[in-house]
């Protein structure tokens, strides 16, 4: 976070920074149940602010919320309105947004019955997620020792707080072993997803994922599927081991906060050529485009914040 912004958006309304506090005894700071979303606001080329696919992002909200019985008491509309709100009165033009619903301090032990549900909206700039060359040189990832939870264990559809715990395990460790990212495999050993990020890779001119039994589906892994259909890609869903990542022509990542990276080692195994590839390179400039208005088939996409 480059700065804090000079409001919060916290139960309906909009409160200075240093107001937006919660009481330590809060439930879902001792259990981890939170519904959260990470959503990016671009300067269009019309000339002013666009929030990128909104309604997805609050439609994935309620059904992470609903996932977890927790009924949250604002409308997809009351949301919509505050986030763009919120940019206008910290006159953030580009910026990265945080949705969160969360349970009160009324009670503690594991059952939240009675327990009431708050919602809150930050919004700040923040710049490139996996670092300022990572878009354009690529980043080296590991494999992390952590894997993420199975389908059988949590409702990996659910953007939930706690399912961060094993991705920050396994970040960590990446950093301290000198890598960028973090790439984690289900229980059975095949891949999942990145610490915060869905996976890609490119064989023989496919764009092939991960089956995403036990990954989050992301949504701007939803947007590049769609942007590569446009231009004619194959796009394949399958299991997916390591050694088909070490084997592929490209790879790279997907995410709200590291929009399209680059892969060009995994365990130091150089990917391909070691340089981000043509397919990489062809969707990175797609997604931009949609991003910034630049693509008319997606304007629905953007919300705009004029």
């Amino acid at each position: 976070m480059n700065q804090h912004p000079a409001f919060i958006w916290y139960d309906g309304e909009f409160v200075p920074w240093a107001a937006a506090t919660t009481h330590v005894l809060t439930h879902s700071l001792h259990y981890g149940v939170s519904a959260i979303e990470g959503i990016r606001a671009y300067r269009i080329d019309a000339g002013h602010s666009a929030l990128f696919r909104l309604s997805e992002h609050l439609g994935r909200l309620f059904e992470s919320a609903r996932g977890y019985r927790m009924q949250i008491q604002f409308t997809h509309e009351q949301l919509r309105e505050a986030h763009i709100e919120l940019l206008r009165r910290n006159q953030l033009e580009e910026a990265y947004l945080r949705p969160i619903a969360f349970y009160g301090a009324e009670k503690l032990g594991l059952l939240p019955k009675g327990v009431s549900v708050h919602v809150a909206i930050a919004a700040w700039s923040w710049d490139a997620y996996l670092g300022p060359n990572a878009i354009v040189e690529g980043i080296r990832v590991k494999t992390s020792s952590f894997a993420r939870p199975p389908a059988g264990a949590v409702l990996t559809r659910a953007k939930i707080a706690a399912l961060y715990a094993a991705s920050i395990l396994a970040k960590t460790e990446a950093i301290d072993e000198g890598f960028d990212e973090a790439l984690l495999l289900d229980s059975q050993g095949f891949v999942a997803e990145a610490s915060g990020e869905n996976v890609f890779i490119v064989k023989r001119g496919k764009l092939i994922e991960p089956e995403p039994s036990a990954a989050l589906l992301g949504i701007t892994r939803e947007s590049v599927i769609e942007l590569a259909r446009d231009r004619g890609l194959d796009v394949i869903s399958r299991r997916v081991t390591r050694d088909d990542i070490y084997a592929a022509d490209e790879a790279f990542l997907t995410g709200t906060a590291a929009e399209l990276v680059p892969v060009v080692e995994l365990d130091r195994r150089t990917i391909g050529s070691g340089q981000p590839g043509p397919v990489t390179a062809l969707l990175q400039k797609a997604y931009s485009d949609s991003v910034h208005g630049r693509d008319p088939k997606h304007q629905d996409w953007l919300t705009s914040v004029s």
